[in-house]
């Protein structure tokens, strides 16, 4: 599919391409999402240059991933993708500013590019140059705010780990940490590799001669910095909630056993008196005693009773 942004328009709007299609002089943004191959290649015939492959938008090379041909500077970050709906997952997105007219290239859905194509108000973006800024500051506002959902939901995992869960069941906090980790990391790697494309934004020949663009791009290389080394302290936070989860069912785990133990210590010796005297055998003596019976009885809860109060004067109950 085929959207385009024109000058002075709010939204995109979605255009079939037919053979020889050339984009008007409004036109300043297309959006490829999902294209077929005649899509690519007429959008390739009409800007004169040469749309990466996705296995070269997927590549980890900086040259497949950042390069300038024919006058046009090319650029892929790996962005994250269906963060709060279905699974998870990083992909490649391909930026492409030739002549003032900007090209992205995408296979999945992204928050970032609808909120910034609704919200742009009208007259303010008039070039392709000024529509890469903006839509790179909705990425970063995206990150942010996906760094701040799973800081929420890290919290509340946090709380319900040392508030003990009802009855003991850990499994929901701990899947609720695991996919709180997943998308964290997914993020920091999303804004490692948006770092990497700032940088050499700068060397696109529509921005390198403008000092407002460049002082644009360092603003948000800050904020990009920053925000990776928000992940980073979130994912050591996630870290150590995990390994105290594990620490307090392993602990749980540990007072069940050690129940266990000292009833099977408590009632060891007393199985073993009621043993001795269980046996069938002709000969023998207590048999034909008139205490026997009592003195079994004794020697079974004395069996009892010694080994408890030894343990708690060892303190271990």
């Amino acid at each position: 599919m085929v959207n385009l942004l024109r000058r002075g328009v709010r939204c995109f709007q979605a255009e079939p391409l037919a053979p020889g299609w050339r984009p008007d002089p409004e036109v300043i943004w297309i959006d490829l999402l999902k294209p077929t191959r005649d899509e690519e290649l007429a959008v390739e015939a009409a800007l004169g240059i040469d749309l990466p492959t996705p296995q070269e938008m997927a590549a980890l090379e900086p040259s497949s991933r950042l390069y300038q041909e024919n006058g046009a500077t090319f650029m892929t970050a790996t962005l994250l993708a269906h963060s709060q709906d279905g699974v998870p997952t990083a992909t490649p997105v391909t930026f492409v500013l030739s002549r003032g007219l900007l090209v992205t290239l995408r296979y999945e859905e992204l928050r970032a590019f609808s909120v910034f194509s609704e919200r742009a108000p009208e007259g303010d973006v008039g070039s392709g140059t000024a529509a890469l800024l903006g839509l790179l500051d909705a990425i970063v506002e995206r990150l942010s705010e996906i760094l701040d959902q799973m800081g929420d939901a890290v919290g509340e995992a946090s709380v319900g780990i040392f508030e003990r869960p009802a009855a003991g069941d850990f499994k929901p906090l701990l899947t609720q940490l695991a996919r709180t980790q997943s998308v964290t990391s997914m993020t920091r790697n999303s804004l490692v590799s948006f770092s990497r494309l700032l940088s050499y934004a700068t060397l696109a020949p529509e921005i390198a001669g403008d000092p407002d663009c460049q002082a644009h791009l360092a603003s948000l290389q800050r904020d990009t910095q920053s925000l990776t080394e928000h992940a980073s302290f979130q994912s050591s936070h996630i870290a150590f909630l995990l390994d105290a989860a594990l620490g307090l069912i392993n602990i749980e785990q540990n007072g069940i056993i050690k129940f266990f133990s000292v009833v099977a210590v408590v009632f060891l010796p007393p199985t073993l008196v009621a043993s001795v005297y269980g046996m069938n055998f002709h000969h023998m003596p207590e048999l034909d005693w008139k205490l026997g019976y009592p003195m079994a009885i004794a020697m079974m809860v004395a069996s009892a009773v010694l080994p408890l109060l030894w343990f708690k004067r060892r303190g271990w109950l």
